[in-house]
């Protein structure tokens, strides 16, 4: 509790969150809890620049769906590294809600904005195609003639106008003349590229006794877990940058350009990257790092989430857990499942 407390009173500092994406603290917390039942004043969401500010005023019926967004993006990063020294943490009670993890051009850093951006464009879609909001809607413009067997129906979903609105609010404050900026600019418009690359039919059958004679079909998303596999291969893959200043009419400016000219140059759907990141091994209140110890590990892994390097050499400790689960399921006709609780015994491995 100490540590928590200590890492909270870091991370609520106000240093650096001049250029900290903190409009993200209203995906968590009491901000969210209270979007379904109060309407959003504007001027109370922390850290939006005055674009975004006006933005948010003008379309004040879509922003649920971009807290929404940035709240699914979070959880598909906690998903993603769950068996990684970095697992996503959030700190709550903070704007910054990544704590200092951030401050740091990395690869972890490249992949949250990414999937946060990834995120807002996918909640908006979703929401214009269910009918919440009256501003958006169905998209009509991309049909095409139909196909053999099919008709377009349904409501196709407009993911031109939900990537609209992410890179309008998100990369509203990345119009700045340096390198982090252009590489939060690159990797949000990655991250709803990815959404737009997945767009795929989707079909219902109509006939007699389902025998599927006509076809309806209209595009639809992906599920978001796809788009988190797909970046979280990005992340992995992400191209390594230098930093190049040079001088125009309105100053000096920053670029980015590849560190190896050997390697391919990324293109617009690649995650970059220009500083390394820490090994996340010790807790260490400069770079946010929590540490590994008492995360659980897989014994039999041989990958990042195994004991051996997710404790990052220190060993494990192994405790048994006993559990509660349901067994000797029996099927009754007609309809329903009886089932015998029984409690097991599980291996549990911890970091030292």
């Amino acid at each position: 509790m100490a540590l928590l407390g200590y890492f909270l009173f870091l991370c609520g500092l106000t240093q650096g969150l001049s250029s900290y994406p903190i409009w993200w603290s209203l995906a968590i917390g009491h901000q969210y809890s209270s979007l379904g039942t109060q309407p959003i004043l504007c001027g109370s969401i922390p850290g939006l620049v005055p674009k975004q500010l006006r933005f948010c005023r003008n379309y004040v019926e879509i922003m649920p769906s971009v807290a929404e967004g940035v709240k699914i993006g979070i959880q598909e990063c906690q998903h993603q590294f769950r068996g990684r020294r970095w697992n996503c943490t959030t700190v709550n009670d903070s704007l910054a809600i990544f704590g200092p993890v951030l401050d740091k051009a990395t690869r972890e850093s490249a992949f949250v904005h990414a999937i946060a951006s990834a995120g807002v464009a996918f909640a908006v879609t979703r929401s214009c195609a269910e009918g919440s909001a009256t501003i958006c809607g169905c998209d009509t413009r991309h049909k095409g003639p139909p196909g053999e067997g099919w008709k377009w129906g349904g409501c196709s979903e407009d993911v031109e106008f939900g990537s609209m609105v992410s890179r309008e609010f998100a990369d509203a404050r990345e119009n700045r003349p340096d390198a982090r900026s252009a590489m939060n600019r690159h990797n949000n418009e990655a991250g709803r590229t990815s959404i737009i690359d997945h767009m795929h039919l989707k079909c219902k059958c109509h006939g007699l006794s389902g025998s599927c004679e006509v076809k309806t079909c209209w595009w639809s998303q992906p599920d978001f877990r796809v788009i988190g596999d797909y970046l979280k291969d990005k992340y992995d893959s992400a191209s390594e940058m230098v930093v190049e200043k040079h001088r125009e009419s309105r100053g000096w400016v920053e670029t980015l350009r590849p560190k190896y000219n050997f390697f391919k140059a990324p293109t617009e759907r690649d995650l970059v990257y220009y500083e390394n990141s820490p090994n996340f091994c010790e807790p260490n209140p400069e770079t946010g790092s929590f540490g590994t110890r008492d995360r659980i590990c897989n014994v039999t892994s041989h990958g990042i989430d195994g004991c051996d390097l997710l404790c990052c050499g220190r060993g494990h400790n192994t405790r048994t857990e006993k559990r509660k689960e349901k067994c000797h399921c029996i099927f009754h006709w007609c309809c329903y499942v009886s089932c015998q609780e029984c409690i097991r015994v599980y291996d549990v491995h911890t970091c030292k």
